[in-house]
């Protein structure tokens, strides 16, 4: 006795596909809170970034006068949360190292913390959570 054929996955060849709409639906302030983060998270990162490069530009000795490294100079004196002079060994290149790589770091502190106190106020639920008390 031949076997039946094997039923279509889909149906019969002439019937289309069952299409099944999956909708995630997240909370509109949730949806906020994400979008705030990751704009807080990319300022800070690129700030640090230029930062970075800064120090990149001065321990490879670039050109003062070209007008990249006059930029980035320029923009990381203003993100460098007053630190350019927390420390002045001799050398130069040290001198940014130190100063503006402890720049650097604390920009990501900085975002890595708003982003903590943000999602922490903002995200409703258990997983807002200020401290623990417990009685025993």
């Amino acid at each position: 006795m031949p076997y039946p054929p094997p039923p279509e996955p889909y149906g019969t060849p002439y019937e289309p596909a069952a299409t099944e709409e999956i909708v995630e639906r997240t909370h509109p302030r949730i949806r906020a809170v994400r979008t705030i983060n990751a704009l807080i998270h990319l300022v800070c990162a690129v700030f640090a970034l230029v930062l970075a490069v800064h120090i990149v530009l001065v321990l490879g000795g670039a050109n003062a006068a070209n007008g990249f490294a006059h930029l980035i100079s320029e923009w990381s004196s203003g993100v460098s949360l007053g630190l350019r002079n927390l420390f002045t060994p001799n050398s130069e290149g040290l001198r940014t190292f130190l100063n503006d790589g402890l720049a650097a770091v604390l920009w990501l502190l900085i975002g890595a913390i708003l982003t903590d106190v943000i999602t922490r106020i903002g995200v409703p639920g258990p997983r807002r959570v200020w401290y623990r008390r417990s009685y025993r």
